[in-house]
């Protein structure tokens, strides 16, 4: 699963266009996560996760002190979460995140991105449950053995843990996140972590082929150029 989690994921920084998409993205998640939970990273958790990852998505740091003094102000937007559920070209499943201050429009922009890919979008529920929400990790190694006995010795409830290619990816579960982060630190030195987040991971690959390709990716797409949402989770395999 290490290098087909790898592949499913997709990079938006593509163009400057893109960029200001991930600033705003982030910038609005720093702010819902801070108005929410204290805006001192410290003694905010999920806080501290979300900084560190935008930086290592090379966020500017005028982005992310933006979003926490808009958070420390009174009034602001109210947003938010909403989630949609669904099956896409090809009968893969996916999953869309957003963050939104208009339910409605929201609601109606991500259907028509499932509408116009001969895509179907569905109830709560719908599909969740094909999916785990889990903590991945990926740095360059093959001393697999070696990582999990660090983990273990950690005392880390580790879901899976693979070796691909110079590539070592680690499942656990979510709520294990920063205890994994610290047991790799100690356990790597100044070998950087690649990959560091939580996400929903597919149980079951779907293979979308042919025609679907194109229609799914042409999905994503449009998916990605709502400015509601945040992430899309999916288990196409494209072949």
């Amino acid at each position: 699963m290490g290098r087909s989690f790898e592949v499913r994921k997709a990079s938006m920084a593509k163009t400057q266009g893109a960029k200001i998409k991930v600033y705003s993205k982030y910038g609005k998640e720093i702010y819902v996560c801070a108005k929410n939970g204290g805006s001192d990273p410290e003694s905010n958790l999920s806080l501290r996760r979300l900084i560190e990852k935008a930086k290592k998505d090379q966020v500017p740091g005028h982005v992310i002190d933006k979003a926490l003094d808009k958070a420390n102000g009174t009034g602001g937007e109210n947003y938010e979460v909403a989630r949609y559920e669904g099956f896409g070209p090809g009968s893969c499943a996916v999953i869309v995140d957003c963050l939104t201050d208009n339910n409605s429009r929201t609601y109606m922009d991500v259907r028509q991105c499932f509408v116009k890919n001969d895509a179907k979008i569905g109830t709560p529920g719908a599909v969740s449950h094909m999916f785990e929400h889990q903590a991945v990790f990926q740095f360059k190694g093959d001393d697999e053995e070696g990582t999990l006995e660090a983990l273990v010795m950690a005392d880390v409830d580790v879901s899976d843990i693979e070796a691909d290619e110079g590539v070592i990816t680690i499942f656990a579960p979510h709520t294990e996140f920063f205890k994994v982060k610290n047991a790799l630190s100690d356990y790597l030195g100044d070998t950087p972590i690649d990959l560091e987040e939580i996400t929903f991971v597919p149980q079951i690959d779907t293979q979308v082929s042919g025609e679907d390709v194109e229609r799914f990716e042409k999905f994503l797409d449009m998916l990605n150029d709502c400015d509601d949402v945040q992430n899309v989770y999916h288990n196409a395999e494209l072949i």
